[in-house]
This record gives C-alpha cells, sequence and structure tokens, in this order.
C-alpha cells in the first residue's frame, strides 16, 4: 500500500541526513563523503519506514536485514577504499564546473539531489515495510536476485581491492574473476539488488514501486556508474581499450574474441 504520508516521513529524514553530509564536507573540502552516506540513505528510509508503522510483518523485517546487509557493507567498503586519496576526481570535475560558490552549490547539487534520489528509489521498499501480507514465492525470487546482486558486488569489490594491492598490478587491468564476464560487476550487482526489492515490493501488491529500480538501472547504466566512468577511461588507460572489446560492459557474459 501506497502511504504519502510514510513516505514523506523517510524524505524529511534523508534531508537532514543529507544535511549534515553537507556540513561535514565544508571544513575538510571533500563531497565524496556522500559515497559513503548513499547506501546509508536507504537504510534510514527503511528504519523510517519500519519505526512510523505500530507493527511491520515477516516481510518488513526481511527487507530492514536486506538493506541493511547491503548498505553498511557498501559503506564499509567505499569509506575505506576512499579514505587518504582525498577528494573523487568526478567530484573535483563538479566542483570546478561549478565555482564560484560551490560550497553552497554542493547542498544541492551533491547532497540534496543524492537525499531526492534515494527517496524515490526507496519506494520498494516502503511497498516491502508496509505489508502485513504473508510471505510467497515472489519473496523468495526476490531474496534469490538479492543474494545474486551481493556476490556481485561484494565479489567485485573484493577482487578489485587485492588486485590495486599488488604493485605488480600497477597499469593493467583485472580481467579475471567476475570482471572476466562484465566490466562492472559492482554495478551489475546492484542492479540485481534492487530489482530483488521490488521482487518482494511485488509480492506486498506493490508494483507501483517500479520507479524506484528503474531510476537506480537508470543511474547506474547512464548516468554515474558504467557511462561516467568509461567516458575517457580508454584514454587514460590504452588496455582498457582491449578490455572492452573483449568483455561486456554491464550484464555478464562469455569473453568474446580479440
Amino acid at each position: 500500500m501506497f502511504d504519502l504520508q510514510l513516505w514523506g516521513a523517510a524524505l524529511g529524514v534523508l534531508a537532514l541526513f543529507a544535511f549534515a553530509g553537507w556540513l561535514l564536507s565544508l571544513p575538510i573540502r571533500n563531497v565524496s563523503i556522500v559515497d559513503s552516506m548513499w547506501s546509508l540513505m536507504f537504510l534510514l528510509a527503511a528504519l523510517t519506514y519500519a519505526v512510523e508503522l505500530d507493527s511491520i510483518g515477516p516481510r518488513g523485517w526481511l527487507v530492514v536485514v536486506l538493506v541493511g546487509t547491503w548498505a553498511i557493507r557498501l559503506a564499509a567498503y567505499i569509506t575505506w577504499r576512499n579514505h587518504g586519496h582525498g577528494e573523487d576526481f568526478r567530484y573535483q570535475q563538479i566542483r570546478a564546473n561549478n565555482q564560484p560558490g560551490f560550497a553552497f552549490k554542493s547542498l544541492y547539487i551533491v547532497f540534496g539531489l543524492q537525499a531526492a534520489l534515494a527517496w524515490v528509489i526507496s519506494l520498494p521498499l516502503l511497498a516491502a515495510v508496509n505489508s502485513t501480507a504473508p510471505l510467497g514465492w515472489l519473496d523468495a525470487a526476490g531474496v534469490a536476485l538479492w543474494l545474486v546482486g551481493l556476490v556481485f558486488e561484494a565479489g567485485g569489490d573484493w577482487q578489485l581491492s587485492r588486485f590495486k594491492a599488488n604493485p605488480a598490478n600497477r597499469g593493467k587491468v583485472l580481467d579475471t574473476g567476475l570482471w572476466r564476464y562484465t566490466r562492472h560487476p559492482n554495478y551489475f550487482g546492484d542492479f540485481c539488488v534492487w530489482w530483488g526489492f521490488f521482487l518482494i515490493a511485488v509480492s506486498a501488491g506493490g508494483w507501483w514501486s517500479v520507479a524506484g529500480p528503474l531510476v537506480m538501472s537508470f543511474l547506474l547504466l547512464k548516468v554515474s556508474g558504467v557511462a561516467l566512468l568509461e567516458k575517457d577511461i580508454g584514454e587514460r588507460r590504452p588496455a582498457y581499450r582491449d578490455y572492452v572489446r573483449r568483455t561486456n560492459a554491464f550484464f555478464p557474459g562469455p569473453r568474446r574474441a580479440a
């Protein structure tokens, strides 16, 4: 069931969280911290839906646990990965393109925008938590798809971190493990996680929440994911061009002949 008041409560919580992140970014001049906050926004939304309701059913608890597992792992990994590296080059470009006054503009260009996107994407969580219907086969399918996504995302992150930790791999391209079948196993994993949440929402009658995974898919494929990272990577890393020719961009598949 769609509950506008409940959804609105989540917007208020996310706005406060985004505002706190913006305040923290000012003295350290680093808006990259929003990447660590991103997944936690969904956990906050799910917890808001759960707390605001008088009681939640098994589906609601299931979704809170799944969101928490995914969100905390991703936030911890990104925080560890970015520690000590300063502001990410993507945000440096955004900062340069929005001067003067980026310090204030980042409140809505970076933090406010991500909070608004998380609010819309969280619709399947709203549908699932605000449901007392018994669990069914679609819930099982959703959990299975979520698990596939977590394996690709966490597995891809782990493989890449090990690869980068080896000085002998400097300048090379990771093309083994999950990275042999897709150039972006972590983004594909996110894709599966959110369509898994949608299947659980559908089991609760929440077909209307399809906007959530659609927006996430668009971001992963066309905006901040594949398209942004590969915009000029072939110029910066010539070895990557051969990798592109042989490996699927997003959906896993067999290696193509060079």
